[in-house]
C-alpha cells in the first residue's frame, strides 16, 4: 500500500497500523478548502496521476467549538503560523473548550476515489502537555481521558481520528487491523 505524505509522524502512525506500508513524498499541492474531504480528494487525484498506482492521502484538522470550528481544514497553516500557543491564547478566558480532531483518507485505485473519515471528540487543555505526538497533540485531551495525545501516544494510536479513518479504509480493502 502506498501512503502519499511528506509528514514522517503521520507515516509512522499509519505504518504502525498497516504493516508493509510504503511512503511516497511527491508533495501534492494542498488546496485551500473549507472541507477536509475536498483537500484529500484533490491531493489523491494529483498523486494518482503522478504515480499511476493505487495510493491514499490523509488530511486532518482540529476543530475548536468556541472558534466556530477554526482552524479546521486550515490546521496545517494555523499550526505553522500560530501553533498550539496561539490556539491557547485565542481560548484565554473561554469556558467552552470542546474540540474534535477529524481525519479524512482519500484512496484512488484507478477506478475512482473513495473517502473514509474518522473523528475523536475532546477538549483543549489549559496548557501544552507532553512531548509525544505532533501538531496540536499537546493541547488535545480526548473525551473520557485526562491526558493529552502528546502525553499518551499509545492511547492516541488506539483512539485517534487517523486510526479510526484507517480502520474504515482497511475494512473497505478487506484487511483487518
Amino acid at each position: 500500500m502506498l501512503f502519499v505524505t511528506g509528514n514522517p509522524a503521520k507515516f509512522e502512525e499509519a505504518s504502525a497500523l498497516i504493516p508493509g506500508l510504503k511512503q511516497a513524498d511527491i508533495g501534492p499541492p494542498e488546496i485551500q478548502a473549507d472541507r477536509l474531504e475536498d483537500v484529500a480528494r484533490f491531493s489523491v487525484e494529483y498523486a494518482y496521476k503522478e504515480l499511476g498506482e493505487p495510493c491514499f492521502v490523509e488530511d486532518a484538522g482540529l476543530f475548536v467549538n468556541a472558534l466556530n470550528g477554526f482552524p479546521g481544514a486550515y490546521s496545517h497553516y494555523a499550526f505553522d503560523t500560530i501553533g498550539s500557543k496561539g490556539i491557547l491564547r485565542l481560548l484565554e478566558g473561554v469556558k467552552d473548550r470542546g474540540a474534535r480532531f477529524e481525519a479524512c483518507i482519500a484512496y484512488h485505485d484507478g477506478k475512482g476515489v473513495r473517502v473514509f473519515s474518522g473523528r475523536v471528540d475532546g477538549a483543549i487543555a489549559s496548557r501544552e502537555l507532553g512531548s509525544g505526538g505532533f501538531g496540536f497533540d499537546p493541547i488535545f485531551v480526548p473525551n473520557g481521558h485526562d491526558r493529552t495525545f502528546a502525553e499518551d501516544p499509545a492511547h492516541k494510536q488506539e483512539v485517534s481520528h487517523r486510526a479510526r479513518a484507517l480502520r474504515k479504509f482497511l475494512g473497505f480493502l478487506g484487511k483487518p487491523l
